[in-house]
């Protein structure tokens, strides 16, 4: 378990391909040794966070904090607030605003513009100073696509070491091997290929790359969802092993909420680009608030042929249930750590529920 020490912590993240709004203004924070899980359908941006985090991508906006030190930065913010500026001030000089009005208008408009350039450049050096964190590291969902079929196992696990300046083979074989073994495979598997394996043992091997560059943090993306029900329970379970031993913390996304209540001990469920509900996993089961939320738990299948026959799911309409048109939403602490993504009004009628 956690001892409260934050980690890893994300602030207003937004990851914008042209239009899409991939992720948009989600903030959350990770614990020393615990497992967070992330959660929602496919599309709403889980993997897209992850891939943020690990910078995969350059984030369009917000910050990523690893240890207290910023480690991505994004720049649309900064930018957004110098053109807003510069929109205030024509559209004082516009209005007719008399001289001495309009030059203490210009003074604070070029007061705006020079902090939001010079926070817009000290964030630009952070996120190139920081180009690879190798105290995260991710595991992908796909065993297949994920590893190079040209190359070997051994020469798979090894290249991080080798990225990070590692030149003696003997120490780079010497920690495939560990790595291999910890993660249940032998040492004659590091000659072999991905095509030669089974995709719960290429799955392992993704885990073994992940593992020997000895990281703080693991971002493990679905990594069970392309693979067997048997074998699911094995890679969560060798995970868990790790975690242990390791003193690893891990951010395990996923859309299979019953494997993501097993493994995490606080979980935050995504919709839509946005984060809509973060709490314990105990907590978010037992009394989740978000209807998507409930929409979500409403769909894990029950082992009870009677019961599924009269099963009613809840189908989550974001129009019927919300109106955002004034009273704009936002993630909000409803009861201590449980935060929901609502306005005033449901935030008021949350209280009321846990109060009764």
């Amino acid at each position: 378990m956690n001892n409260g020490e934050t980690l890893l912590s994300v602030e207003h993240l937004c990851q914008y391909f042209g239009r899409n709004k991939a992720v948009d203004d989600v903030s959350f924070e990770v614990k020393k040794g615990e497992v967070f899980g992330l959660v929602g359908e496919s599309g709403c941006g889980k993997t897209t966070t992850g891939r943020s985090i690990i910078k995969l991508y350059d984030i369009t906006s917000g910050n990523i904090f690893y240890k207290g030190e910023r480690i991505a930065a994004g720049t649309l913010s900064y930018k957004e607030e110098i053109k807003a500026a510069k929109e205030a001030y024509k559209e004082a000089k516009k209005n007719g605003t008399d001289k001495a009005k309009l030059a203490e208008i210009k003074a604070d408009t070029d007061a705006r513009i020079a902090k939001a350039k010079e926070e817009m450049k000290a964030a630009m050096k952070d996120h190139k100073k920081h180009r690879t964190v190798t105290d995260i590291q991710m595991i992908f969902q796909d065993p297949i696509a994920s590893l190079d079929p040209r190359m070997t196992v051994g020469q798979i696990i090894a290249e991080g070491l080798v990225i990070n300046g590692e030149k003696d083979k003997k120490v780079i074989d010497e920690k495939v091997y560990e790595a291999l073994e910890m993660v249940g495979l032998v040492r004659e598997h590091a000659g072999r290929y991905p095509h030669e394996f089974s995709g719960g043992q290429r799955q392992r091997i993704g885990v073994a790359r992940a593992v020997v560059m000895n990281p703080e943090i693991i971002i493990a993306d679905e990594p069970v969802s392309a693979l067997d029900v048997s074998i699911q329970a094995q890679v969560i379970n060798l995970l868990d092993d790790l975690r242990h031993k390791m003193g690893l913390t891990v951010m395990f996304i996923a859309h299979d909420l019953s494997v993501v209540k097993y493994f995490s001990d606080r979980i935050g469920v995504m919709y839509f680009g946005k984060l809509v509900e973060l709490a314990d996993a105990d907590e978010l089961f037992e009394h989740p608030m978000h209807p998507y939320t409930k929409s979500l738990l409403s769909a894990i299948p029950v082992p009870d042929p009677q019961f599924e026959k009269k099963r009613q799911r809840i189908t989550y309409v974001p129009l019927k249930e919300h109106d955002y048109s004034v009273d704009l939403p936002s993630l909000r602490e409803v009861t201590p750590g449980h935060f929901v993504y609502c306005n005033d009004a449901e935030y008021e009628k949350y209280r009321a529920q846990v109060a009764e």
